[in-house]
């Protein structure tokens, strides 16, 4: 039996949304949400696996928007009455069910997991679940990375080598501020990559970065082990592709365990189902439906006639595809350790956010897997890419391809007719902030606060969130109103400083709202030299 390396990389990022002038904000829930359905579940799986002495290695990158929102006391305060209020809901629900045999079961699992969510919270973490990865990373579980700050698209800047030192040296410096620790890799958003990105990496002493598999299928040399090692490019920095099989086993709605029909079914919840005069006071305003989280039908197929969520069946599900899972990593490794000079090392890159929150059992399946995973540790061995080039670190030299993941691999998502407007706006910033930190190398004072203010702005207009948000459709208004924002706010400052004047009282208001990024620095506006 041959023997190899397993990688489970979660890449947590949220856009940065903070909206202190409203009480309560709808897109804030985005945060809240995954709180409740993905960090506090995946955080307790994790750290049940460590106290019962179940050894795993993952590689977790939680993006600086996301650090900066877990962090902010605002948006704490804002969770723990979300959850208040969530809970006042399963109390009611728990009372409504109570003559429903097929129901009454699922409301008293809501209930005690908004409870755990509340006692974790508040009293396990002291209101921050960095503190939680912070431990995990102590432990040697988690190998914690940073992303680009404000999770940009990179290839769509790839002409502005200004912006990108800024994305990357700000994430940098936060992921030390935050975590206390360097990052020794980092996650390219949206596996964007484009020749000589790695440039960037290499100057910020990132060791390692993840793209798709046809960044490495279709690199410069071809690959002599495929995606089942990395490439090293030229200067040292290593590319490690995603395996499309292990996967998509995942990933893919069409193929992957979370489309099982007897799973539970996203889309259906009380937050719709229910009427207005009992849902009002647990949806925006009372009166705009929203999902509550209490949804109580499965999958079921592609109808509209759902059958209700058994969760003994979806266990039993959970434990199939663990156990599915294993046997093909099994096989997959046994195959290639025939075909290869090295044990192969097979890369699963996921959004954090399908575990638990897109794919409910998504947790439970992970801590099954790992459980598994120890009783064959001597042939599948959980590591992260640091791991594995403490063990090889010369590997084959080779440029990755221009790619992307998202549908057809290049760019698509984010570049088409619904969203291709921004970037005008967006370059166009760029180049004035350019023009800015020339024009001012050495500001002090409120000068100074002015250009990181609008290198704030500049680098939070670039989020990938924005046009992705576009392209789907869902909330469009609120994307178009952030991405404009952050473009007016730029303008407004430099059209100020072209004056040589700054407005204090704004400038304030804007530092308070979007805070953001402590450690950027303007002048990384003009240090394109350094790549």
């Amino acid at each position: 039996m041959s023997t190899g390396f397993l990688t489970f990389v979660f890449n947590a990022h949220l856009p940065f949304v903070r909206h202190p002038k409203f009480e309560e904000f709808l897109e804030e829930n985005w945060l809240f949400d995954a709180l409740s359905d993905t960090y506090l579940p995946l955080l307790r799986v994790f750290s049940k696996l460590k106290e019962d002495e179940i050894p795993f290695r993952i590689t977790f990158s939680i993006s600086p928007t996301l650090a900066a929102m877990l962090g902010d006391k605002l948006l704490q305060n804002r969770y723990i009455l979300h959850l208040e209020k969530l809970n006042d809901l399963a109390e009611k629900e728990v009372k409504r069910t109570e003559g429903d045999v097929l129901f009454r079961e699922l409301a008293g699992m809501y209930k005690n997991r908004l409870q755990q969510n509340y006692v974790d919270f508040t009293e396990k973490y002291k209101k921050n679940v960095l503190r939680g990865f912070r431990d995990l990373q102590k432990s040697g579980n988690i190998e914690l990375i940073t992303c680009p700050a404000t999770h940009p698209y990179l290839p769509l800047f790839s002409q502005y080598p200004e912006s990108i030192e800024a994305q990357v040296q700000t994430a940098v410096m936060s992921h030390g501020r935050v975590f206390g620790s360097d990052s020794p890799g980092i996650w390219v958003p949206e596996c964007g990559y484009f020749p000589g990105l790695e440039r960037y990496f290499k100057i910020n002493n990132l060791r390692y970065f993840f793209v798709a598999a046809h960044a490495v299928l279709f690199a410069e040399n071809k690959p002599r082990f495929g995606v089942f090692a990395p490439i090293q490019c030229p200067n040292g920095v290593h590319a490690f592709g995603r395996d499309h099989v292990s996967s998509n086993a995942v990933w893919s709605p069409e193929e992957g365990y979370p489309g099982d029909y007897v799973y539970r079914e996203f889309y259906r919840d009380i937050g719709f189902d229910l009427p207005i005069d009992y849902i009002g006071p647990y949806i925006h305003n009372g009166e705009l439906r929203t999902q509550t989280g209490f949804k109580y039908y499965a999958i079921t197929g592609k109808t509209g006639d759902k059958r209700p969520y058994n969760i003994a069946e979806a266990m039993n599900k959970v434990e199939e595809h663990a156990e599915n899972f294993l046997y093909n990593r099994l096989k997959q490794i046994n195959k290639l350790g025939e075909l290869m000079d090295r044990p192969p090392i097979i890369v699963c890159p996921f959004d954090a956010e399908l575990f638990g929150h897109w794919w409910y059992e998504g947790p439970m399946w992970l801590d099954l897997l790992f459980r598994k995973l120890n009783n064959v540790k001597d042939t599948i061995i959980l590591a992260t890419p640091a791991d594995y080039l403490e063990h090889y670190p010369e590997n084959q030299v080779s440029i990755p391809s221009f790619s992307s993941w998202g549908n057809k691999g290049y760019s698509e998502v984010w570049l088409n007719g619904s969203n291709d407007w921004i970037y005008r706006h967006i370059h166009k910033a760029i180049e004035r902030m350019v023009e800015l930190a020339k024009r001012f190398p050495d500001a002090k004072g409120l000068k100074e606060r002015a250009l990181n203010q609008a290198a704030r702005e500049v680098l939070l207009s670039q989020a990938s969130d924005w046009p992705f948000i576009i392209r789907t459709g869902t909330t469009i208004p609120y994307a178009v109103q952030r991405m404009k924002e952050h473009i007016h706010n730029f303008t407004a400052i430099y059209d100020n400083l072209c004056r040589n004047t700054v407005n204090t009282e704004w400038l304030t208001r804007i530092e308070r709202k979007n805070n953001i990024l402590p450690d950027i620095d303007y002048r990384l506006f003009s240090r394109q030299s350094s790549v």
